[in-house]
């Protein structure tokens, strides 16, 4: 049976934005992350992590660093007594650094490669599915993919949110403080719609 998901970016939206991650004890999660996944968690939808780490490509860390950051996530999340479903990173760069991580690929954010690999691994209803993230790429890749947007203000979203957004040629479906707010705004939106169609 299919279940929405919430696909959700790394950097600056689970996590503390410091840049590239080169050291595992750079990686900070949210105080709120490990509450809004358990959230997903316990309403039935899929929690997938979708990021870009073209610091591979560039030479900044090698992809034994970002397995070592994910099992720190993991690790923090169910302690917490929440857990992710998956995660899914692109280390390349179309035009940085060498092959095989130069590469034009399709699962590079806003590309929706990462999101077919997910489809390909679940059955994921993505016509009730959203991407949250704290870029205009997040946003991107959710309309490339099908998907409904929630775009964050923590990391770069309110740099992006005040001062680029008025260029923007796609609209989030939401704008929300933070991945805990952007899930319970996800999830009031279902139940709204269920109780509509008397499934509730």
């Amino acid at each position: 049976m299919k279940r929405p998901a919430v696909f959700i970016d790394r950097d600056g939206t689970i996590s503390e934005e410091v840049g590239y991650v080169n050291h595992p004890s750079r990686y900070r999660v949210f105080p709120y992350s490990a509450d809004a996944i358990k959230l997903l968690n316990d309403n039935n939808w899929l929690a997938i992590v979708i990021t870009n780490q073209a610091g591979v490509a560039r030479g900044y860390f090698s992809e034994d660093v970002i397995t070592r950051v994910h099992e720190r996530l993991n690790q923090e999340l169910v302690q917490q007594q929440a857990r992710l479903d998956a995660i899914y990173y692109c280390a390349h760069h179309p035009t940085v650094g060498e092959p095989p991580y130069r590469h034009d690929c399709d699962c590079r954010k806003p590309k929706p490669g990462l999101i077919k690999l997910a489809t390909a691994d679940f059955e994921v209803d993505l016509a009730n599915s959203w991407m949250v993230g704290d870029r205009y790429s997040d946003v991107e890749m959710a309309r490339n993919a099908g998907l409904h947007s929630a775009f964050v203000l923590s990391g770069y979203g309110r740099g992006e949110w005040e001062y680029q957004s008025a260029g923007w040629k796609l609209r989030p479906d939401l704008v929300c403080e933070n991945l805990l707010e952007a899930v319970q705004s996800i999830l009031q939106r279902q139940m709204s719609g269920a109780s509509e169609k008397g499934l509730v």
